[in-house]
């Protein structure tokens, strides 16, 4: 136990949005997510795939829940194109209409944080990590009432599901 709050220690010194202490260290049960760190609304879990393992999951579970990938911008190969390095970092933008026109119809402001995204990166040792905004930070941010929570939590399972 001791090993494993250090490594989460270690991961909120190198990932952004990462665990800052040992209280941000939440256990894994059988059929649930350890998660690390929810610093300021976002979420980060790891992936036990590469990134465009992680990536290619990602998309096939969107095509199947019918849910439209606007887009996927690598943010490691365009600072690759202007003689950058950085580790592989991809952003999906995804989203459905008819889930996230009633948020903007109740919190318009919401509009800001929609489509949803999922950030999949891998960090100085190779560890894979997705990255999201909170649903429960995004309904404290704009005000959501809570009957509409489950349109946008579902990133979590989303999120889960693509790094399992």
């Amino acid at each position: 136990m001791k090993y494993l709050l250090l490594a989460a220690l270690l991961a909120g010194l190198i990932l952004p949005g990462s665990a800052t202490s040992a209280q941000d260290v939440v256990g894994k049960e059988k059929g649930t997510v350890s998660m690390i760190g929810k610093d300021e609304g976002v979420v980060t879990i790891p992936s036990n795939h590469s990134v465009d393992e992680t990536v290619d999951r990602l998309k096939n579970i969107l095509r199947s829940k019918e849910i439209t990938l606007f887009a996927l911008i690598d943010h490691s190969g365009e600072a690759a194109k202007v003689g950058l390095k950085m580790p592989p970092t991809k952003l999906l933008i995804f989203g459905n209409p008819k889930g996230g026109t009633p948020l903007m119809l109740a919190a318009p402001s919401i509009a800001l944080d929609l489509p949803l995204k999922i950030l999949v990166s891998e960090d100085a040792q190779g560890k894979v990590w997705l990255s999201y905004n909170s649903p429960e930070y995004l309904k404290e941010r704009h005000g959501l009432p809570s009957n509409l929570l489950p349109n946008i939590a579902v990133i979590e399972i989303l999120a889960a599901n693509a790094g399992e």
